[in-house]
C-alpha cells in the first residue's frame, strides 16, 4: 500500500521554515531562468511581424544586415521602377521604397550613450507592411523637410526624442514632429525622409530597397535573375528570412546565459535540497522504523520522501514565477549584435516558459531528494526504532 499524499504534505507544513528556505533557493534559480528566457522571447517577438513573407528586401551581396549594405541611388531606382516581382497599387505605382539605416550616438535619459537606430524612409515605406505603423502623436514627417518621427519606446529612454524636441544629425537640426508605434523591431527607431538624412550625414547610398511582392514569388529564382543583370548585382530575401537571421546573435547569447546560470544556481539548489532532506531523514528515524514495522515497503518509503522533495521543488517553482510575473511587459533595451544598435523590447513571460520553469523546479527537487530518499528507505526497522 502507498503512503497517502497527505502524509508528505503534513510533513512539509510541520517543517515550513526549512522548506521555505529550500524552496527559495529553487525559486531564485527558476526566476533567473524565467527572466532570461522572457527577455529572449520578447526580443524574438519583435522579429516576427505578421505577413513578413509578402515583403522582400534587396541588399548588397554578402551583407548580413542592412547596416553593412549599400545600394547606389541609381540602382535603387531601377529596382523600384523596373522589377516585375514588385506589386503596383491601383494607379500603377510600385509598392517599394529605398531606405537607409544608420547608427546615431545618443544619450539615454538615465545616463550613458548608446547607438540608436536611425532609418531614412520614403512615403511608401509606411504602406508596405500588412500591419502598418500607427501614428500616436503629432504627424508624419514632411518628405521635403528636416523632420523625424520616433518610436514610442524611445520617448522614455532617449533624450531629445519627445514631441517638439530637436535632433542634430551632424550639424543639421531635425525636428521631432510625431511619435509612432510599430509591432516589430523597427518600432524603436527614429524615422525621417531618406534623402534629407543622406544629405545631412553625407552618405552616398541607400542601405536597402524594401518592396511588397506579388503572390507566389520565388526568391531563389529572383536571386538568379539579379545575378545575371549587370546593373543589379544584389540579393533579395523575404523579410521573414532576413529578420530570422537578425535574432541569431543576441538570442543565442541569452540562451547560453540562461543555461549557464541555471547550471550554477541549480547545482546550489540541489545541494541545498539534499541537505534539507538528509536532515529530515535523520530527524525522522523513529518514524521510518514505525512505517517499516507496520508493513510499508522500502519502495513506498523511497517514493514518499522523493515526492516530498518534489513538492518542495514545485513550491520553489511557483515562488520563482511569482518573482518574475510582475516584470511581464516591462520594456528594456539591449544591443543588437547584428547592427550594433540599441533595440527596445519587453519581458514576455509565455506559458511555455512558465511550464519549462516548473519542470526544472520539479527536476531539481527530485534530484536533490533522490539520495536522502534512498537513505531513508535503506534503514532497517530495528535500527531505526532504536534511534
Amino acid at each position: 500500500m502507498a503512503l497517502p499524499t497527505g502524509y508528505t504534505t503534513r510533513n512539509l507544513v510541520r517543517r515550513r521554515s526549512q522548506v521555505a528556505f529550500t524552496a527559495l533557493g529553487i525559486g531564485l534559480t527558476t526566476a533567473v531562468l524565467c527572466g532570461v528566457l522572457s527577455l529572449r522571447n520578447g526580443f524574438e517577438q519583435l522579429f516576427k511581424p505578421l505577413g513578413a513573407d509578402q515583403v522582400g528586401i534587396y541588399l548588397r551581396p554578402g551583407s548580413t544586415s542592412e547596416g553593412e549594405s549599400g545600394i547606389p541611388r541609381e540602382s535603387a531606382r531601377i529596382i523600384i521602377k523596373e522589377r516585375a516581382e514588385i506589386q503596383r497599387d491601383s494607379e500603377g505605382r510600385p509598392l517599394a521604397a529605398a531606405e537607409c539605416f544608420i547608427a546615431l550616438y545618443m544619450e539615454k535619459i538615465e545616463g550613458g550613450l548608446v547607438n540608436a537606430p536611425l532609418r531614412g524612409i520614403e512615403a511608401a515605406s509606411l504602406t508596405l507592411h500588412p500591419d502598418p505603423p500607427r501614428l500616436l502623436e503629432g504627424s508624419w514627417p514632411n518628405w521635403d523637410a528636416d523632420e523625424v518621427v520616433v518610436g514610442r519606446p524611445l520617448v522614455n529612454r532617449m533624450k531629445d526624442c519627445s514631441l517638439g524636441d530637436t535632433l542634430k544629425l551632424n550639424t543639421t537640426p531635425f525636428k521631432v514632429v510625431g511619435v509612432y508605434e510599430f509591432d516589430s523591431a523597427q518600432g524603436s527607431e527614429i524615422w525621417g525622409p531618406v534623402d534629407r538624412m543622406l544629405e545631412a550625414l553625407d552618405r552616398p547610398a541607400y542601405s536597402r530597397v524594401i518592396a511588397r511582392m506579388v503572390d507566389g514569388v520565388d526568391f531563389e529564382q529572383l536571386n538568379e535573375e539579379l545575378t545575371e543583370d549587370p546593373r543589379l548585382n544584389f540579393e533579395i530575401s523575404s523579410q521573414s528570412s532576413y529578420l530570422s537571421k537578425q535574432t541569431t546573435g543576441l538570442s543565442t547569447a541569452l540562451l547560453y546565459l540562461s543555461a549557464f546560470l541555471t547550471l550554477i544556481m541549480g547545482s546550489a539548489a540541489v545541494i541545498g535540497t539534499m541537505n534539507t532532506m538528509l536532515a529530515t531523514v535523520s530527524a525522522r528515524n523513529h518514524e521510518i522504523g514505525i512505517l517499516l514495522a507496520i508493513g510499508y515497503s522500502r519502495k513506498e518509503i523511497f517514493l514518499s520522501f522523493l515526492l516530498e522533495s518534489a513538492q518542495v521543488g514545485l513550491i520553489g517553482g511557483l515562488v520563482g514565477l511569482g518573482l518574475v510575473a510582475p516584470f511581464h511587459g516591462i520594456e528594456t533595451g539591449a544591443a543588437n549584435f547584428n547592427t550594433f544598435t540599441d533595440i527596445s523590447f519587453s519581458f514576455q513571460l509565455s506559458p511555455t516558459i512558465a511550464l519549462t520553469a516548473l519542470g526544472l523546479s520539479f527536476i531539481l527537487g527530485v534530484v536533490g531528494g533522490a539520495i536522502p530518499a534512498w537513505v531513508a528507505s535503506s534503514r532497517s526497522a530495528v535500527d531505526a526504532l532504536r534511534r
